[in-house]
């Protein structure tokens, strides 16, 4: 089967690598000029099974109230005169009724979970590099009104089967010696015990790179100009190269993984997908003192904010900013992160030295990514996936892989069949 997967980023990696483990043939077209070059370059790190709840919950409109006004809010809504923003807003609303947070929580868990046993089994099989972490992820709560129900959440937690354990700030110092500026501040802490972290782009690069070995083509700096359509079936692509020039690829299946922009893609299709770019910020700072540098990956619960440590450097990520396909930074966004990491992390990194970033997260309403199938017979979607691209890559792949081919996903998700 020749299989086109349009996108290079973990979503569009992950699936090519696990199509051609499936025995597809495989090419993968990419508008830029190398793997994770867009949304999964600079994201926050982190692997986060620990964190299944999505943004829409029922605590949010209250939340969402308060940070409103807030240059600096985690979770800032520029209203635009966009109706397809507009209807992501409506769609959010819904999503925060009990029942339905409810659900959407089990299906991130269940796909969360099954996507770190398909990392660990991708590193056990190809030992591939990406300067992981496997310390887990430590949630920090410095509001004791925010902490009194860390409890409840431990216990729903479990029964979606992730383990965590709940930390004085004294155990959590000494578990992590450099949180000590922070321990007097802290109300407590929750240890999530599965969680992971690494650097997606590098993780990009280096699965594009085995995905080669075995037989992947990658064709970059092409875009989609058409689909050749035959008696309702997508039978190739057309693309256009840096230069202008025209090619046409052939295919039996395709799938589209290019993040925000999948909704443009497939809407000649009828296809109406509820994804809406939400722009994210995160620095990178050189370490200059490894002692106050943490060694597991940290969740300022407050402010939305996380901290990785990816080799010699801190990636500090958070805020999420709805306007539209604006790529513009925003200095005082990113200035908020460099505030948070001065102020809790001082002296750990050279904040002057720092590279500073911001991409589109596409982001549904729910929060749970579209994967499997569309109104197109042969057309496929992975994508969708917010701020748990990393975390939901390897599952997302595999599961993609396995509905391409014909064969029932492993994971309870509401798969596109």
């Amino acid at each position: 089967m020749e299989v086109l997967v349009i996108g290079a980023g973990l979503a569009g990696i992950t699936s090519a690598w696990y199509l051609a483990q499936a025995g597809c043939n495989v090419t993968v077209v990419e508008r830029q000029p190398g793997p994770g070059l867009e949304t999964s370059f600079a994201n926050g790190g982190q692997i986060s099974i620990s964190h299944p709840e999505p943004w829409a919950n029922p605590s949010a409109p209250g939340t969402i109230l308060r940070w409103l006004g807030r240059k600096d809010a985690p979770l800032l809504f520029r209203l635009r005169a966009d109706a397809k923003q507009w209807r992501w807003a409506a769609a959010f609303l819904r999503e925060c009724l009990p029942g339905r947070t409810q659900r959407n929580t089990a299906a991130i868990a269940n796909l969360a979970t099954y996507s770190r046993q398909a990392l660990q089994e991708l590193k056990a099989s190809t030992g591939i590099q990406f300067e992981a972490g496997d310390a887990g992820i430590l949630h920090l709560f410095l509001d004791p009104s925010e902490f009194r129900h860390v409890p409840t959440r431990q216990k729903d937690l479990a029964a979606l089967g992730i383990r965590t354990r709940i930390l004085t700030p004294d155990e959590a110092t000494a578990l992590e010696p450099a949180l000590a500026p922070l321990q007097p501040r802290l109300a407590g802490v929750l240890h999530g015990m599965d969680d992971e972290s690494g650097n997606a782009h590098m993780f990009c690069c280096e699965l594009a790179n085995m995905a080669q070995n075995a037989g992947v083509r990658f064709i970059y700096d092409a875009r989609i100009h058409d689909f050749d359509i035959v008696r309702g079936r997508i039978s190739g692509i057309r693309l256009l190269d840096s230069d202008f020039r025209a090619g046409v690829l052939k295919a039996d299946a395709v799938v589209v993984a290019a993040g925000s922009y999948s909704p443009a893609l497939v809407a000649r299709f009828g296809e109406r997908l509820p994804i809406y770019p939400v722009k994210g910020y995160s620095i990178t700072a050189p370490i200059i003192d490894p002692q106050r540098a943490p060694t597991h990956s940290l969740t300022d619960e407050s402010r939305r904010i996380v901290c990785s440590r990816l080799g010699n450097f801190l990636r500090v990520a958070g805020t999420a900013e709805l306007n539209g396909f604006d790529l513009n930074p925003n200095p005082e966004r990113s200035a908020s992160i460099v505030k948070w990491l001065d102020e809790h992390l001082p002296g750990a990194a050279d904040i002057e030295q720092a590279k500073h970033w911001s991409g589109l997260r596409p982001a549904t309403p729910s929060n749970v990514p579209l994967i499997g199938r569309t109104r197109v017979d042969n057309l496929y979607l992975n994508t969708g996936h917010g701020t748990l691209g990393w975390t939901l890559a390897c599952g997302s792949g595999r599961a993609l892989a396995d509905i391409v081919t014909g064969h029932k996903p492993e994971p309870d998700f509401p798969f596109r069949t």
